[in-house]
């Protein structure tokens, strides 16, 4: 099998303590890294790389793990540009949000699904993101529901089953009725696409005892729980999160201590999605509070039409290190071996020997330019799975 050497890197954010510095980025200056198939097989400094088939120069920049987005909506059709201009201008706007969304969704084609969710997709790869979560929950038929999920499995291994994520305007009368049908033939019609189930867990959506039917029903079923949680105000979703055993609470936005607590002492994952916040000019979530408390947090993009429509995993770190009192060092690892953790893996968000081939070569010196130069387009190149595929932009 062909050996790669990517070298002459200025610093190389490994994710592992053990091959670096005692930081949790496990930073090797100088360093080098070596690929055998889809997988990295050595790292390390330079000057001590093996002998290789194939040599990759960098020319002193940085390289960091791929990019783990593990919250994401990409399974939908139009956009909601007009309720964004009113949000953001201060005028009342009273279409149906979501509803919005679902009706285009039901329209639309396979064909068109398909070919937005690769069109974010490789708008979002360009940006860094190697790994992908992507959900359901635009169709809230048995019918719609399945198909988004068929499409997105065409795209991608990590796919989450949520058709509780608003009552459908079907059972607009008969929220009840909806718990059944999401928890019985929609469960059933969805659950061979999906390895995960979530739910939205808010005042307005499913409260504690529905979301607690769909989750345990979704476990039943083989797929393991994440819950939209305490985005918009206190309420179970966290709680009920630990309890299950859930591998994500998802924006964490309103927390108690008791909420905090629980993360902290749990392998629930904290998700934070800044996108939302800056998309909507809520409250930020506090991650310094998570992370001095000892909670794991990621940091993904939660791309949506409505509330997050960005696809954008540095910007996202730029936002949360202004914004929500995180340091470059942890923004970083939050938005790769956080994500990593959000979705229970440990073959990516790090670059160590036995780890997906999964990196990012930066336009800059280090990965604290993420932060340090917002907006600027700072990835040169992407490898995916040991392949380059996104090539360095022309000098």
């Amino acid at each position: 099998m062909t050996t790669t050497a990517i070298t002459h890197i200025s610093a190389l954010v490994t994710n592992d303590p053990s091959l670096g510095d005692s930081s949790p980025l496990g930073l090797i200056q100088d360093a080098a890294v070596v690929i055998e198939g889809d997988r990295v097989v050595w790292t390390g400094e330079s000057s001590k790389a093996p002998a290789t088939d194939n040599a990759v120069d960098v020319g002193g920049r940085a390289v960091i793990p791929g990019f783990v987005d593990s919250h994401s909506h990409l399974v939908f059709a139009g956009d909601r540009t007009q309720e964004f201009n009113a949000r953001m201008s201060g005028r009342a706007y009273s279409a149906g949000g979501i509803r919005t969304t679902v009706a285009a969704t039901r329209a639309a084609t396979d064909e068109e699904l398909s070919a937005n969710v690769a069109r974010y997709l490789a708008e979002a790869l360009r940006q860094g993101t190697t790994t992908f979560e992507t959900k359901s929950g635009y169709g809230l038929t048995v019918e719609d529901e399945a198909r988004a999920l068929r499409i997105a499995a065409r795209h991608t291994d990590e796919v989450t089953f949520l058709g509780a994520h608003i009552v459908s305007p079907d059972y607009a009368d008969d929220p009840a009725g909806y718990v059944d049908l999401v928890t019985g033939p929609m469960l059933d019609a969805c659950a061979p696409y999906a390895r995960w189930i979530d739910v939205f867990c808010e005042k307005g959506a499913f409260d504690g005892d529905q979301a607690r039917a769909v989750l345990t029903a979704g476990r039943a079923k083989g797929l393991h729980p994440r819950v939209h949680a305490n985005q918009l105000g206190h309420g179970p979703g966290v709680q009920l999160a630990v309890e299950l055993d859930a591998a994500s609470a998802d924006h964490c936005t309103h927390l108690t201590d008791a909420d905090v607590d629980a993360l902290a002492q749990s392998e629930t994952v904290a998700t934070l999605l800044p996108g939302a916040e800056f998309s909507t000019r809520a409250a930020w979530p506090d991650a310094r509070r998570l992370l001095d408390a000892g909670a794991t947090v990621a940091l993904s993009t939660d791309c949506n039409p409505g509330s997050s429509f960005t696809s954008s995993v540095p910007f996202c770190v730029a936002l949360a290190v202004r914004d929500m009192g995180m340091t470059p060092d942890e923004a970083l690892w939050s938005a790769t071996a956080g994500g990593a953790a959000a979705l229970r893996r440990d073959d990516i968000g790090r670059i160590a020997p036995g780890a997906r081939a999964d990196l990012v070569v930066l336009d800059a010196p280090s990965h604290v330019h993420l932060a340090y130069r917002p907006g600027v387009p700072l990835v040169h190149e992407v490898w995916r799975r040991g392949e380059r595929v996104v090539a360095p932009r022309p000098s």
